[in-house]
């Protein structure tokens, strides 16, 4: 396989009109083709205008990325398509829910582990905790793998949000 035929992750931010069904032609158009999503994430961004973002982090080729992208252009009501790992410099996070349970020694290290990683205890009984930790895709994923040995037992993920850096806006 030639570098140009390996797949390549990435993150693509699109503005639409916030109206019924956007989301269904997004991830039909996506499911069609058989294309993979590894992540999204949806929220208005302007209700006056109402828009909505979605971010959505997928994987291909760089000739899928661009097919990807074209049929995204494409879609009605879509405003605008960019692709933020091609633009190179974005800001990217996620947000996620780590329940662990465990007792005595289990405990104190997850808690050493959290306070490492800067994640905040948002809830806590005698017999679990669950944390909040915000930052990059492989932050997250190093947290998560570590607390498995500990005792974790449920994660909720937003999946990841991302903007571009500088003046220039979608």
């Amino acid at each position: 396989m030639s570098t140009e035929d390996a797949a390549e992750r990435h993150t693509i931010a699109v503005l639409v009109d916030n109206e019924p069904g956007i989301l269904a032609r997004v991830v039909g158009l996506f499911s069609g083709r058989g294309y993979n999503i590894e992540c999204l994430t949806v929220s208005e961004v302007d209700h006056e205008k109402a828009l909505s973002r979605i971010t959505l982090v997928t994987a291909g080729t760089p000739m899928v990325i661009e097919q990807i992208k074209a049929q995204l252009n494409r879609l009605v009501p879509v405003v605008a398509v960019r692709d933020l790992t091609d633009e190179g410099n974005h800001v990217e996070t996620e947000l996620a829910l780590v329940k662990v349970t465990g007792k005595g020694e289990h405990r104190v290290e997850a808690l050493r582990i959290a306070d490492i990683f800067g994640a905040k205890v948002d809830d806590t009984t005698l017999e679990s905790f669950v944390f909040r930790l915000d930052g990059q895709t492989e932050k997250v994923d190093r947290f998560i793998s570590l607390m498995r040995p500990l005792g974790l037992c449920e994660v909720a993920r937003t999946g990841v949000v991302a903007i571009s850096r500088g003046k220039e806006s979608i």
